[in-house]
């Protein structure tokens, strides 16, 4: 299965529950794609005590899932993307939306 996962929330525990989906998914031999949208591209900086994300966003890039980050959102808040998670656009948004069988958001 293609699995497509929107995260736009800046929860950290629903951030993490979001990149514990998607490196299940791939141990499942499943194509997943994470799209990091709104407030959703502040995640690599959300880590606290209960939820590493960084921890669960590098296994899941390790485990062969991609990340990518809204460049628009990222400006809105003056940051870049990084190399875990490259600014990206609506259209890569909607190209893992066409391809996928699943999307899911958080």
């Amino acid at each position: 299965m293609k699995l497509g996962i929107v995260i736009y929330s800046h929860d950290p525990e629903t951030v993490w529950n979001a990149f514990r989906l998607g490196v299940f998914s791939l141990k499942k031999s499943d194509e997943v794609k994470v799209f990091l949208l709104a407030k959703g591209v502040e995640c690599e900086s959300l880590d606290i005590e209960k939820f590493s994300i960084t921890k669960e966003m590098s296994l899941f890039v390790e485990s062969g899932g991609e990340i990518l980050a809204c460049g628009t959102c990222l400006k809105i808040r003056q940051s870049k993307g990084s190399d875990m998670c490259p600014m990206s656009t609506m259209e890569d948004l909607h190209q893992i939306i066409s391809e996928s069988d699943k999307v899911v958001t958080f």
